[in-house]
């Protein structure tokens, strides 16, 4: 049994942490909501007064947190009172500059460190079906795959410090774009008087077959477990998918590097979210180049 703290414990983070219970390790966490504390508690974390308190007796500590200034936030809290050998693991989907600088924080005070943003969403969380994508050196993959393996089912070493952030970026600047591709083609469809189903059966077994057409459908019916077929709720809201365009935009900007179709999807990820679609799942944009109104 080792004991992991795990700081930030939200719609993510929560039934991460559960998982980790469930693998039967010690688990302590910290939230600054409490309602998150609570639902942890039911799930069999140990909650901590703080962010420091979870952290001093941690073999692991994980952090899932919203953004780069949280997390250099966070880390620059507990590193004073974490174990020489402890080994920290950020879940996080920020930046790469500030994944970065969690690093060399870490490595300043001799600390192994990963970067590992998921991909999966909620129900990946809950279902232990997590992708991990991890940056860091080869000792501190080592250490920290046996207790991803217990929240995901692939973990991926993309490479040194960074790494990680940058394949989670890159992955979720392909979803975007192909998602509203997808949309484009049902929206093209209906007018054209093609039913979605026919539609379906084509592309999903011909050259325009990709992840947002087979595994999240837009439309209701062809794939029954797609958010379309429950009011677009999330999955894996809009919002979330305009903050990763976004990073992908703050890293094509500062690495030069000519990305247009993930500056388009941006564009019309923000407008989706401006009218009101921001808790939608981002499938729901089909709805907006529909033209349909909050």
């Amino acid at each position: 049994m080792t004991t992991i703290a795990f700081i930030g414990l939200g719609h993510m983070g929560g039934p991460m942490a559960a998982n980790l219970v469930k693998a039967g390790h010690n688990v302590i966490g910290f939230d600054l909501v409490p309602a998150s504390c609570d639902q942890a508690r039911a799930d069999g974390v140990t909650v901590a007064g703080s962010a420091g308190a979870a952290v001093k007796e941690a073999d692991v500590i994980i952090t899932m947190l919203p953004a780069g200034k949280h997390v250099l936030s966070v880390w620059t809290d507990i590193l004073p009172q974490v174990k020489p050998s402890s080994l920290l693991i950020d879940c996080s989907t920020i930046d790469v500059d500030s994944a970065r600088k969690a690093h060399a924080m870490a490595r300043d005070l001799g600390l192994q460190s990963l970067d590992a943003p998921v991909s999966g969403g909620v129900g990946g969380a809950k279902g232990a079906t997590l992708t991990f994508m991890a940056g860091g050196s080869n000792e501190a993959f080592a250490r920290a795959e046996p207790v991803l393996s217990q929240m995901g089912k692939k973990v991926v070493h993309c490479g040194e410090a960074g790494a990680g952030q940058a394949a989670k970026i890159c992955n979720n600047m392909i979803l975007g774009i192909s998602m509203i591709g997808v949309a484009e083609a049902f929206v093209l469809a209906e007018k054209l008087g093609l039913s979605h189903q026919a539609l379906f059966d084509v592309a999903s077994t011909a050259s325009g077959q990709c992840w947002s057409l087979t595994t999240y459908c837009p439309v209701p019916g062809p794939v029954p477990t797609s958010p379309a077929n429950n009011g677009y709720k999330p999955g894996f809201a809009a919002a979330l998918m305009l903050k990763d365009l976004r990073l992908a935009q703050e890293a094509a900007l500062s690495s030069g590097a000519a990305t247009p179709l993930g500056a388009e999807a941006a564009q019309l990820y923000a407008l989706f979210n401006g009218a009101g679609h921001e808790g939608d799942d981002f499938s729901g944009i089909i709805n907006f180049l529909r033209g349909q109104k909050a």
